[in-house]
């Protein structure tokens, strides 16, 4: 039985990262060699000397929206926050609101800049549905009026620096309620270094959802339910993958997320196949990865599916080991943190 209580670490809570770093690739880099098992200390920058020309970077373009809001109950007064989850259709939203005892059903609840929120159900996983209403379209209205969802482990208020630096660079298809975060070291200068280099870009979409931050709660691993994000790997991103299959350049997956994407439409032979649509794909130790031979990521909460994740693609000593030593050398933990490369 694969069980959660191998995948957990002690952390300092002074090494959760609170503010992101001044420049985005002035944050360090752990390697991870599979085949030496050695771990070496390095900068964000040198990333580019673990890709070879002919090599495949592959980047979520997923944009996080500003998600979370705070309304006040007409009736009462009571304040509530809505932190939004899926677009339902137009204007109606899946969500999560907080106190929920305070949510109740059918009362209007008052939000800033003139719009209006009405809870009309309860989902069997206890989120509710919930109809906005908005002298602008709704989509303009979030961004002008919501609140960057910065996750619970960063324990401050947000700030005007969060809307720019909770974002990669390269984020353009909004949908996401939570960052991509191995994507935030990347500048566009060290982008153009990369592509001058002749490494490919390959770009995916996969919709962050508020799922990668639940813990998992089962002992057994195998009788974890993973959540659906939403994904698009279009014909172009596919094309430029399998290309470099076919003669074996690497492919880097920048993030769990665009793992989780390319593996979601790999068949048993690596081949990609462009598709849409949501994936509940779980990766965890004993998974054969079909496409991805390098990985950049960040450090990654204890006992999460993302753990797993990265556990599946080393093996949980080497990243135990690895964690540990990063802890030790003091790098900085979570979305906001350093970054490693398993090569």
């Amino acid at each position: 039985m694969l069980e959660l209580s191998d995948y957990d670490y002690e952390l300092p809570k002074e090494l959760i990262a609170q503010e992101p770093t001044k420049a985005r690739d002035s944050s360090r880099l752990l390697v991870v060699n599979r085949e030496t098992n050695d771990i070496s200390l390095k900068n964000f920058k040198d990333v580019i000397n673990y890709l070879d020309k002919g090599d495949v970077l592959v980047i979520n373009e997923t944009k996080v929206i500003p998600a979370r809001f705070f309304a006040i109950r007409k009736d009462t007064g009571a304040k509530i926050e809505i932190f939004l989850l899926k677009e339902i259709s137009e204007n109606t939203w899946e969500v999560m609101v907080k106190p929920g005892r305070k949510a109740k059903l059918n009362i209007e609840l008052e939000l800033p800049g003139d719009a209006t929120c009405t809870l009309k159900s309860i989902t069997e996983t206890g989120t509710r549905i919930a109809e906005f209403k908005s002298e602008d379209d709704f989509l303009d209205y979030i961004h002008e009026n919501g609140n960057m969802p910065l996750p619970p482990y960063i324990d401050r208020e947000v700030n005007s620096n969060d809307k720019d630096r909770y974002q990669t660079v390269f984020a353009s298809k909004p949908g996401a309620v939570a960052a991509p975060t191995a994507g935030l070291h990347f500048t566009d200068e060290l982008l153009k270094e990369i592509e001058n280099k002749g490494i490919k870009i390959a770009k995916i979409v996969l919709h962050v959802g508020i799922g990668t931050f639940k813990p998992i709660k089962v002992t057994n691993i195998k009788d974890h339910k993973m959540h659906e994000e939403y994904y698009e790997v279009s014909t172009e991103a596919a094309e430029i993958i399998n290309k470099a299959k076919s003669v074996n350049n690497k492919i880097i997956a920048l993030g769990t997320t665009s793992v989780r994407a390319i593996e979601s439409v790999a068949d048993e032979k690596g081949i990609i196949q462009a598709h849409s649509g949501e994936t509940d794909i779980f990766i965890y130790p004993g998974y054969k990865f079909r496409v991805v031979d390098k990985l950049i990521t960040n450090f990654h909460l204890p006992k999460s599916s993302l753990m797993l994740l990265v556990s599946a693609f080393s093996s949980i000593n080497m990243i135990k080991k690895a964690y540990q030593k990063a802890i030790d050398e003091e790098y900085r933990f979570f979305s906001y943190g350093d970054a490693m490369i398993i090569i």
